[in-house]
């Protein structure tokens, strides 16, 4: 009984880790910069250049290591793709005033929001972070849960498709 109950656990993670390519468009929520201004979902452009969001928490350390890799690697997939990145916190209230020294500690050039009522998290089915999303003209194109080392090579991959 145990094994079977391992491999029902296996065969969820890897469901649900792997890539789902199923596009459908970014939903329209609101969403706080790190003042505290709402902002909506529908501003997010890229002049017609893929965007990547990442649902992230200051507690979540497999989080912490994948926008360090992608910012390691950020000037060069920017000159190489014109790719736009950005951070979405699903830290909850109690610790949304660590969000903007946290990112600015890691010095992440990306645009950081929060997801202050988890809105966005629950319209696009997160269940588990780090959640990362990769968009073509505000169409969801590809999302990985998850984060292992060299994960960013396969995103920077699926931008290269593009």
């Amino acid at each position: 009984m145990k094994k079977i109950y391992i491999i029902l656990v296996l065969v969820f993670f890897f469901d649900n880790s792997h890539a789902q390519n199923k596009s459908f468009p970014l939903p329209e929520i609101e969403l706080k910069n790190t003042s505290g201004k709402l902002i909506n979902t529908n501003t997010f452009n890229n002049h017609n250049g893929p965007i990547i969001i990442c649902f992230w928490a200051t507690w979540c350390k497999p989080c912490t290591r994948e926008l360090n890799a992608i910012s390691e690697l950020y000037d060069d997939w920017i000159e190489e793709t014109n790719v736009k990145v950005i951070a979405i916190s699903i830290d909850d209230s109690r610790n949304f005033s660590k969000v903007k020294p946290y990112a600015d500690g890691k010095d992440w050039p990306f645009d950081i929001y929060i997801d202050y009522n988890n809105d966005l998290k629950r319209a696009l089915n997160v269940n588990f972070i780090p959640h990362t999303f990769l968009l073509s003209d505000n169409n969801i194109i590809w999302q990985h849960s998850s984060f292992f080392d060299g994960d960013e090579e396969i995103l920077f991959q699926e931008i290269l498709k593009l």
